[in-house]
């Protein structure tokens, strides 16, 4: 066990770049892939029922954004820390705030959804749930948010996970939980005349699946971590490091959860049809960005243990190299995506024409953008690797507050249903460049405290 761990830190920070980019980064992507074609699944076995359930599913993404938001409000904020303490040495320090984050996760997470229960109604219908929608909504979501406990603890445990090096568990909770739903969707809800109820079991099963793979990490003792009550810390320095990094990740997805709400408010007035659109749009694009994201969880571990080790060129050249692969990958999915835009949007349409052209416009607009997405993705995550908070904070709610919430109220007053479809590209193209000058900027402060450490030396 004592080689595994420092097998896991040598990768962290001795490896090649390039090799331990991809030892880091390709397990999450291989597991993010597999979300992604559950997602699809998901949206393809539903659009059979008709545009109430899948108008349902997309209706309650923000549901899903804002628990899995408690999720990363603990996760992402200790997994900065963690790997800044690893790049420090301090094993011990950084044990305490991976218990602290799990334990602090779950019982907020409790929290959260006993109060959603509560309000439920009222939450879809803020969540842009028409009168058609609404019965598919309530009776998927009735189910799903038992469960959604485990969802929390999954990705919890996903990032800290990920800041040890362990990126292969991460892979397989995500495996485990998106096949058993794909294999469980059609089983349940056609075989088993369940409709969208047995969507939503399928949702359940599938994350105490992935819940059991973490589980077996823990008690089998592979990780670094202990996990153990006794050691959480809700001290002021552990709470401030985790909140930090942990607020800026909520606000993001709170404000995606806001903004999908938002469009799915502005397309109402288009029909049904045109929120289920627009929902099977951005499950299709997923596939690109939850990709780029599971690369990131790579990324950011390796550059908040070379900026906690003061490995300055270490941290340049790891940042360069995933800005390169990720624009590059996104160009070349975006570009695949309008090319089969027709043949892909047919196999949810199920011969709705109105579905079909509406969608297809979607994803070749969102599609043209998603060259910005890389690029502006390693931006933001790396001033959260840094524990640069307020940077952080301001960069992830450019693309998702700043940048399209304005954008998704104006546009669709003037251009109408187009101003609904193009809104997310303008906003993804102005939040880059915004990315862009910022990360320049800070790219001088890192060259000048590399500068000042050399000196010290000297």
């Amino acid at each position: 066990m004592i080689r595994n761990q420092s097998q896991k830190i040598e990768l962290l920070g001795q490896a090649p770049v390039r090799r331990a980019l991809l030892a880091m980064g390709l397990p999450t992507m291989i597991g993010m892939v597999i979300m992604a074609l559950y997602n699809l699944a998901d949206a393809y076995f539903v659009a059979g029922l008709g545009t109430g359930p899948m108008g349902a599913i997309s209706v309650l993404f923000p549901l899903s954004q804002i628990v899995v938001g408690v999720a990363l409000l603990f996760g992402t904020g200790a997994a900065s820390f963690i790997a800044r303490l690893l790049g420090r040495d301090d094993a011990t320090h950084a044990n305490q705030v991976a218990s602290t984050a799990l334990y602090g996760a779950m019982a907020t997470g409790v929290l959260v959804i006993i109060l959603t229960m509560f309000g439920m109604t009222n939450v879809l219908r803020l969540c842009g749930a028409t009168d058609g929608i609404m019965p598919y909504a309530v009776t998927y979501t009735a189910i799903y948010l038992p469960f959604a406990i485990f969802g929390i603890f999954n990705v919890t445990m996903n990032n800290i996970a990920t800041s040890e090096g362990a990126t292969r568990v991460s892979m397989l909770g995500m495996m485990a939980g998106a096949i058993a739903n794909i294999i469980l969707d059609p089983i349940l809800i056609y075989w088993a005349d369940m409709g969208i109820a047995g969507a939503a079991i399928a949702t359940a099963i599938g994350m105490m699946m992935s819940s059991a793979i973490y589980l077996h990490y823990i008690f089998s003792r592979k990780s670094i971590f202990t996990f153990r009550i006794r050691d959480c810390r809700f001290n002021r320095e552990n709470m401030v490091e985790i909140l930090k990094i942990g607020v800026p990740t909520l606000v993001t997805n709170v404000l995606t959860a806001t903004s999908v709400t938002l469009t799915n408010r502005a397309a109402a007035p288009f029909g049904d049809v045109a929120i289920a659109a627009m929902g099977t749009a951005m499950r299709i694009l997923a596939i690109g960005a939850l990709m780029v994201f599971g690369f990131i969880k790579g990324f950011q571990p390796i550059a908040g243990f070379s900026y906690g080790a003061r490995n300055f060129d270490r941290l340049r050249d790891v940042t360069r190299t995933a800005i390169w692969w990720t624009t590059t990958f996104c160009a070349v999915i975006g570009a695949i995506l309008i090319a089969l835009r027709t043949p892909i949007m047919a196999q949810f349409a199920a011969g709705n024409m109105e579905m079909m052209n509406i969608g297809r416009t979607a994803l070749t607009a969102h599609s043209a953008a998603l060259v910005t997405f890389g690029f502006y993705t390693v931006c933001s995550c790396l001033f959260l690797a840094l524990g640069r908070a307020r940077a952080g904070l301001f960069l992830g709610i450019c693309r998702q507050g700043i940048c399209l919430i304005p954008a998704i109220i104006i546009m669709p007053t003037i251009w109408g249903l187009n101003g609904v479809l193009y809104a997310q590209p303008v906003a993804d193209v102005i939040a880059s460049i915004i990315a862009a000058v910022m990360t320049l900027r800070l790219q001088r402060d890192i060259r000048a405290m590399r500068d000042g450490a050399a000196q010290k030396k000297l």
